[in-house]
């Protein structure tokens, strides 16, 4: 089993975006291995990462994610064969459907066959990094377009092979995760359940004749340290909350599907339903202790060194964490502490693999 790897989030805090340039290069001394950014409706996701990768040398920098649907497959490949050249091949491209409230009511784009329009993406995406000229026939998509006067082009950047990273929650979704990608960026994740994802990525890794040797799972939480617990779980049940409650339309909720899927159906029902009442103290209270406890790294050193064998145990390759504190000071204290434990827990004897190449239990 390979050692784990630790990755960090890359955006403005209160502190703005240089604060976060100085907490991303002191994490990269600190021995993180990535960082991430995101995208909903106010930052992009690719403009910070041309920053990062001028002010970093080691850190690989990935997407996480960019919204599928929302550019062309051939701008998606021209950003990530430049992202890919400015970093010197550090780039991971992180994809994801994102959700109908966001495409529609963002973008303007419908939210139709996002599972169709995500593996043809990808396709157009790989046959483009590889400079092969673009000739694709799809539901979605068709290159060049028929009846006009445009034609088959290759890339006049250098080819570069992107690592393509996809975050899916669904079952068809993780399945075409395994067909396709080189890793899986989780999302309302417990990993004491991990097999309710990670056995579609196998099946459709073998569906497609495809070994999971090398492929990444991405997944983790906030640290925090303290024997104190409720101090450390109740700050946190709100997010749970607006997660289960907010992140999706009353019929249509990818991140309480999945937790649903995980033994937890019938709270999430009811804390959509207080949500949606408008009671929203009420939908957090709801939240159980081990609801938060089991998605976070949470306690004293021996309780988070125990998640993090809890996390690598349950197939996780990369801990994407979030170090809590006030400052950044507090926050680098945080992360240099959990990094310590991480080194601990990758020096001990390797158990039994249980990463997404392995049998299923």
């Amino acid at each position: 089993m390979s050692a784990l790897r630790v990755a960090i989030g890359f955006g403005p805090g209160p502190g703005g975006w240089d604060e976060a340039l100085t907490f991303a290069r002191e994490a990269e001394r600190l021995g993180v291995d990535s960082a991430w950014t995101s995208e909903a409706w106010g930052f992009d996701a690719v403009t910070p990462l041309a920053l990062l990768a001028g002010r970093t040398e080691r850190l690989r920098l990935g997407t996480g994610i960019m919204q599928a649907g929302t550019r062309t497959p051939a701008l998606v490949a021209m950003t990530a064969l430049t992202l890919s050249s400015i970093s010197g091949g550090r780039f991971i491209l992180g994809l994801g459907s994102s959700g109908p409230q966001v495409i529609e009511g963002w973008h303007g784009i419908p939210f139709r066959q996002p599972l169709q329009r995500l593996r043809e993406i990808v396709e157009i995406v790989r046959l483009a990094c590889s400079g092969e000229r673009v000739a694709y026939s799809g539901t979605v998509y068709t290159l060049p377009l028929p009846g006009g006067e445009g034609r088959a082009l290759r890339t006049s950047a250098p080819p570069a092979p992107v690592p393509i990273f996809l975050a899916t929650l669904g079952p068809r979704a993780l399945e075409m995760t395994g067909e396709l990608a080189d890793g899986w960026i989780a999302s309302s994740f417990m990993p004491r359940h991990s097999s309710v994802f990670l056995e579609p990525i196998r099946r459709g890794a073998a569906r497609a004749g495809r070994s999971l040797d090398g492929f990444e799972v991405v997944a983790g939480g906030v640290v925090a340290f303290g024997d104190d617990l409720e101090r450390l779980v109740a700050p946190r049940k709100p997010g749970f909350a607006f997660e289960i409650g907010a992140m999706g339309s009353p019929t249509r909720n990818f991140y309480k599907d999945a937790y649903a899927r995980q033994g937890y159906a019938d709270l999430v029902d009811r804390v959509q339903a207080l949500w949606l009442e408008r009671r929203r103290d009420e939908a957090a209270a709801l939240i159980p202790d081990e609801f938060v406890l089991e998605a976070n790294l949470l306690g004293t050193d021996e309780m988070v060194r125990d998640r993090i064998r809890v996390y690598r145990d349950g197939g996780v390759t990369t801990l994407q964490v979030s170090p809590a504190g006030h400052t950044l000071a507090e926050r680098l204290e945080t992360l240099g502490r959990f990094m310590e434990l991480v080194r601990e827990v990758n020096a001990e004897p390797a158990p039994e693999s249980r990463g997404p190449e392995a049998a299923a239990p």
